[in-house]
């Protein structure tokens, strides 16, 4: 029995049928003429691998970091402002 070939846009969207769609591996895997072995082969490789996620958990940490960094920055100026601004006010007579 000779495997068949698909393109990998074939596969590309059966895959997307599945994991973005909602259908089932069978139903998919039934429209499309291929064994649902197969599909969740195809499944399985389009998900990220572990090291993958750890790098994108890591950027989103960094820029998570980053945006607090900015956030605190802006907060410490402000109030260094307000204490000006208080200690001004406060040593002029009324």
């Amino acid at each position: 029995m000779a495997r068949e070939r698909f393109a990998e846009e074939f596969k590309a969207e059966a895959v997307r049928q599945v994991v973005e769609r909602g259908f089932s591996v069978a139903d998919v895997a039934n429209r499309l003429g291929v064994s649902a072995q197969s599909l969740y082969k195809w499944v399985r490789a389009s998900e990220p691998s572990d090291e993958e996620k750890s790098k994108t958990e890591l950027i989103e940490v960094k820029r998570e970091n980053l945006r607090l960094r900015a956030e605190l920055a802006r907060a410490q100026e402000e109030r260094d402002i307000l204490k000006k601004a208080a200690a001004y006010f406060a040593r002029q007579p009324e």
